[in-house]
């Protein structure tokens, strides 16, 4: 396997300053999604952990909402239009009702002040890189933002950056 490509497509525990930090590489066709890199690792998805500091519901078609770890703040997407969107319309109706109701759930968990774990694809918006919400835990341990810093500064030193060239 490319070295390059050892991480995609894992979610990879990073702080905001790495997400922020990555590195996005324009597609050259509109099918092709944008890529991102951090030191020459090809990543597409992404785990973060932070306290919910803005809300934006819109309902029935998003929650954006912010998520900052002390290192920064990510923008977060939770689509709410599963029932509208053309991307859902080729799959089967209960398997789109059982996404839904998932993602309202997880939508009515997300409170400002609450300290949350967001899974998702890295995107981009604007310019400005994201995360395309799949799943959210609001934390209820209070020790989980500090552990995800160690986790994400140990990640990074035994596994994310071994082998691979500063870029």
């Amino acid at each position: 396997m490319d070295q390059r490509h050892r991480l995609y497509n894992t979610y990879v525990k990073l702080l905001a300053f790495d997400l922020l930090s990555l590195t996005q590489t324009p597609s050259h066709s509109f099918s092709e999604p944008i890529s991102f890199s951090r030191k020459g690792t090809l990543l597409s998805r992404a785990e973060t952990v932070g306290t919910v500091t803005s809300r934006e519901l819109k309902p029935g078609k998003f929650l954006k909402f912010s998520i900052d770890d002390g290192t920064g703040c990510v923008s977060c997407v939770l689509w709410l239009n599963h029932f509208s969107s053309t991307y859902f319309a080729r799959r089967s109706p209960p398997d789109v009702r059982l996404i839904a109701e998932a993602a309202n759930r997880f939508a009515a968990e997300i409170r400002l002040g609450a300290v949350a774990r967001v899974r998702g694809r890295i995107t981009s918006y604007r310019g400005a890189v994201q995360i395309t919400v799949s799943d959210v835990v609001v934390e209820r341990d209070p020790n989980a933002e500090t552990l995800h810093w160690l986790h994400c500064i140990s990640l990074a030193r035994k596994c994310y950056d071994v082998g691979t060239p500063n870029k």
